[in-house]
């Protein structure tokens, strides 16, 4: 089984304890995935990630419905968290994001993907023709929409506080 590795990485204005809580909520996943997936969280609110935590998710690929289930491995808030499928489009998806602080009050967020298609040579076809492409531009399309996202996010919180 070949596995292929994405990294990315981008700052975010914000310190890792005020950008964390953003990545925390599991229904910011339908925010940052690009519309074309049809991306929805369908494990009921509210999630209580951990260590452990499950979380089920609807989406279609390439037009076709696809069911994905993952484990959150690793739970260490406002530092990093790791989650892997457990049943869904990949034979392998492992996904590390990593939150690092940075001068200036921000945070230098990491995203490593650990990812293999499966199926021998005609899944590192597909991997050449589409998958590889798609997996970058979901991650492109993150990188677009996540900074406004995370500073709305941001600051909706610091107003809730003013308003306690």
């Amino acid at each position: 089984m070949k596995v292929h590795t994405l990294k990315r990485s981008q700052e975010l204005e914000g310190t890792p304890e005020e950008v964390f809580p953003f990545f925390a909520d599991a229904y910011n996943l339908e925010a940052i995935t690009p519309p074309l997936l049809r991306f929805r969280v369908i494990t009921p609110r509210p999630i209580d990630m951990h260590t452990g935590a499950l979380i089920e998710y609807r989406l279609r690929v390439h037009g076709m419905p696809v069911r994905w289930k993952t484990r959150i491995e690793e739970w260490q808030p406002s530092t990093r968290f790791v989650d892997r499928q457990l049943s869904g489009p990949y034979r392998l998806w492992h996904h590390t994001h990593e939150f690092e602080p940075l001068p200036g009050q921000r945070t230098l967020m990491t995203d490593v993907v650990r990812y293999s298609v499966g199926y021998g040579p005609a899944g590192e076809l597909a991997h050449r023709l589409f998958v590889g492409r798609d997996v970058a531009e979901i991650f492109d399309y993150r990188a677009e929409v996540i900074g406004p996202l995370v500073a709305a996010d941001i600051a909706a919180r610091a107003g809730e506080l003013q308003t306690a």
